[in-house]
C-alpha cells in the first residue's frame, strides 16, 4: 500500500488513496464527504448517514492528516464553483464513483497492481481492495474485531448490539496503535 500511495505524484489522487487505506471507508463514503466532515483537532472524519448506519465516525493518523491538509491547500485554488465536496474534479465538481475508481485503478496500473487484460481476480485491483487491506492489516496487528467492526461500519446484528457502549476514545487509541505508518 505504501509503494502505491507513494508513487501517486498528484495530490488528490494521493489523498484518496490514503484516506481509503487508512480509513477503511468506502468509496460512496469517500465522495459524500465535505470539507466540514474533516476534524483535524480530533483526527476524526463524520460520515454521512445511510439508511443502516448514522452517527459513523472514522479516525485518521499523521500520516493522512499532512496529505489531506496538502490536499486542501492545492483545492482552494481549484475550487472555482465553491463546492464544499472534499474531493472535487478539474472542474470544481464533486467527484463521481466512477472518477474514484479510475484514480485507484490508474495508480495501482502504473506499479503494476492491476492487469485489465487478466481474468485472475488477483491481478486486478480496485478501491474496495483498500478496505480489504485496511481490514487485513489491523487483524493482523491484534486489534479486537468488535473494534474493526465499529470502525468499518458492518452492519450490526438486530438483536444483541454488543458494540452500543465503545468508548470512542478508546476506539481511536486502538486505530491510532494499530494503523500501519507507510512512510508517506
Amino acid at each position: 500500500m505504501a509503494r502505491l500511495i507513494n508513487s501517486t505524484v498528484n495530490i488528490r489522487d494521493k489523498a484518496i488513496i490514503a484516506l481509503l487505506a487508512k480509513t477503511g471507508i468506502r468509496r460512496n463514503e469517500l465522495i459524500t464527504l465535505d470539507m466540514k466532515d474533516v476534524d483535524f483537532v480530533e483526527q476524526k472524519i463524520v460520515l454521512k448517514p445511510t439508511p443502516k448506519r448514522t452517527n459513523r465516525i472514522v479516525f485518521f493518523d499523521d500520516e493522512t492528516a499532512l496529505i489531506l491538509h496538502r490536499w486542501m491547500r492545492a483545492r482552494e485554488s481549484r475550487n472555482k464553483k465553491g463546492s464544499s465536496a472534499l474531493f472535487i474534479n478539474a472542474k470544481g465538481s464533486r467527484m463521481m464513483r466512477h472518477a474514484v475508481h479510475d484514480v485507484v485503478v490508474n495508480a495501482a496500473m502504473s506499479i503494476g497492481l492491476h492487469n485489465p487484460n487478466s481474468d485472475r481476480m488477483e491481478d486486478h485491483f480496485s478501491p474496495h481492495c483498500c478496505r480489504h487491506w485496511f481490514t487485513t492489516h489491523l487483524r493482523r496487528t491484534g486489534m479486537s474485531r468488535e473494534f474493526i467492526q465499529e470502525l468499518r461500519g458492518d452492519v450490526r446484528r438486530e438483536a444483541i448490539d454488543i458494540y452500543d457502549h465503545i468508548d470512542k476514545k478508546e476506539l481511536r487509541e486502538s486505530y491510532l496503535a494499530h494503523i500501519p505508518q507507510l512512510g508517506i
